[in-house]
């Protein structure tokens, strides 16, 4: 192993170390590893920037304008409609809603389209009483799947066909993914729809007499004021009145002296209680027992309690909320709104609610003005998991967005434009139309994962140019000797499948896509079918809630442990290898002709 070999492997395993300790964003960590290489020398000067101007980035740039298009166009809803009649016992909604999200999903991020059928789902959830956590993760689910059927439907796909570009001189196409992608998106949803869902834990989930959904607890802080008739009283008493469904997590008192009561503790005036119990058991204790909302502050410009509206939402990835506390962003002040409970994977949280610094996936408690609920949560980065009088959409420009798209893939599909610039044309139109106004478009680009691709896509350059993949496949060619194409093939798709979970799928496809096409050319092999099963792998997260973050976005929302993950998501990625492997040969021959 050659000096540089050894430089670009370490390289990569701290970005990898990194990566898994999750304690510095991903775009940083591209970043850094790119000063690293350019210091180490494995990177040239004249080259190191080139990822920024790589296709990639304007690809996945402007898919995620277009997508978010598509998405506040109201066409999903209207297409929707006709089909609510179908929903009504368990295993027709996973099948719709999971059906839909993953179709959505190829040709739009598959976060965006798990969002916009998010507040579908629990809705529906709450009109037929069906746990709202046999849906949710089915769809997410379904969304990583639907990404697989074509080449914006997911980073992966970009980057694989990107690399296939520079091994045989001609990309994948914008439908070479459909074959392979549409077969496993079939199976993966009729398992998921006919009989997936049961292995999904039901009481966690939420009923039709619940507020949208039901997550174990959320935590909000009480005061008890001097009118209380649980004043003098005990912690049991006002349990008791909770039936069952509150808990007094903590007492503060003396400013800012916090205890653990039990339930013999005698309650005095200006107490402030921590509780812990869900939205529909606060409902009822907060009247009942005489109790003030610490959060419920008057917001500026109300002069009376019918102009405010209390939503339960979820803090998306993009949220400026994330990394920020209650003082931090201003919430009150700028945005309008006060925050009144807040519920963490499912779970209640044991600081302050003001000293809470916001993450993704955060479930939250927000009173707003009524008028203002729909433009505040977006501003804030949170989608609403509560029905809404105000429509998802613009009606007006649903033929607009939709003959925008259908013209870039009829364009794409055809060769007559290539596929940077009629995406990139594509996202201009949106702008230029007013699909979207210039600050959606902006918000819409998820800048962190264009600042991975730009920084990662030199250091994996690095370990190419360096001879670090032939060594791989080498080693991997050395274990695949004695056996059949086929399982070669599955090797590198489990590969892909293992490593994606503790990885962004993006570095995933940058490290693993060079590696799979060198194993493929040492055992004289055709690329296709290995860079095929890369991006498979790397599109399939089923395992953890925190290798996507469309698992990660169910996660609150379905009342979701870790452990869960796994029951449904091993079967469903046992599934994958056994049908992708043979489909993925069959589509694209293992021997050269």
């Amino acid at each position: 192993m050659t000096t540089d070999q050894i430089v670009a492997f370490s390289l990569v395993g701290a970005v990898i170390a990194l990566l898994i300790w999750d304690r510095l964003r991903y775009d940083l960590v591209g970043m850094l590893a790119l000063v690293a290489g350019l210091v180490a020398g494995v990177i040239p000067t004249k080259e190191a920037f080139t990822g920024f101007s790589d296709d990639i980035v304007i690809i996945v740039g402007s898919a995620l304008v277009v997508s978010a298009g598509v998405g506040r166009s109201g066409i999903v809803e209207t297409a929707m409609r006709p089909l609510a009649p179908l929903m009504r016992v368990p295993w027709t909604q996973v099948a719709v809603l999971t059906g839909a999200v993953t179709l959505l999903s190829a040709v739009m991020k598959n976060v965006g389209a798990l969002a916009v059928f998010m507040p579908i789902a629990i809705q529906v959830a709450r009109r037929t009483g069906t746990p709202v956590s046999y849906l949710l993760m089915p769809m997410a689910f379904g969304s990583l799947m639907g990404g697989l059927m074509t080449l914006v439907g997911t980073s992966p796909n970009i980057i694989v066909s990107r690399m296939r570009g520079e091994i045989l001189g001609q990309p994948f196409g914008m439908f070479d993914f459909t074959p392979v992608g549409f077969a496993i998106s079939a199976l993966g949803v009729a398992f998921l729809a006919l009989g997936g869902w049961r292995l999904l834990p039901g009481k966690r989930g939420s009923n039709s007499g619940q507020p949208a959904f039901s997550v174990d607890d959320f935590t909000t802080e009480a005061r008890l004021t001097a009118e209380s008739a649980f004043v003098g009283r005990t912690v049991h008493d006002l349990e008791e009145a909770g039936e069952g469904d509150v808990t007094v997590a903590a007492i503060i008192r003396e400013g800012h002296r916090r205890y653990v009561p039990s339930g013999h503790w005698t309650l005095f005036a200006d107490d402030i209680l921590v509780l812990e119990c869900d939205t529909h058991a606060l409902a009822r204790i907060v009247p009942a027992a005489g109790l003030q909302l610490v959060a419920e502050k008057e917001l500026r410009g109300v002069t009376s309690a019918d102009e405010l509206t209390v939503v339960e939402a979820v803090v998306a990835q993009s949220s400026m909320l994330i990394g920020n506390t209650v003082e931090d962003v201003c919430l009150r002040e700028r945005y309008g709104a006060n925050l009144l409970a807040l519920s963490r994977r499912g779970r209640p949280i044991r600081q302050r609610l003001r000293r809470i610094r916001f993450r993704f996936g955060d479930l939250v408690v927000l009173q707003v003005r009524a008028a203002d609920a729909t433009a505040t949560l977006a501003a804030l980065g949170c989608l609403p998991l509560a029905e809404r009088d105000v429509a998802l959409g613009r009606p007006r420009k649903q033929r607009l967005a939709l003959a925008i798209v259908a013209a870039t893939i009829a364009l794409v599909a055809t060769g007559t434009v290539p596929v940077a610039p009629a995406f990139f044309g594509a996202a201009v139109a949106m702008m230029l139309t007013r699909v979207l106004s210039l600050k959606e478009a902006y918000d819409s680009v998820e800048w962190p994962i264009l600042i991975l691709l730009g920084s990662l896509i030199p250091v994996s350059e690095a370990l190419r140019t360096t001879g670090g993949t032939d060594l791989i496949a080498g080693l991997l060619s050395d274990v695949a000797q004695g056996l059949p194409p086929l399982l070669a093939l599955g090797l590198i798709l489990v590969a892909a499948m293992a490593v994606t979970p503790f990885l962004n799928n993006a570095a995933t496809v940058l490290v693993m896509a060079p590696i799979g096409a060198s194993l493929a050319g040492h055992l004289g092999l055709r690329p296709d079918a290995f860079l095929m099963a890369v991006a498979v792998g790397a599109g399939c997260d089923f395992l953890t809630p925190i290798g996507h973050q469309c698992n990660t976005l169910v996660m609150g929302p379905g009342g979701y442990r870790f452990a869960d993950y796994s029951r449904l998501g091993l079967p469903l990625s046992i599934l994958v290898i056994l049908v992708g492997t043979p489909l993925i040969a069959f589509v694209w021959p293992l021997v050269p002709h």
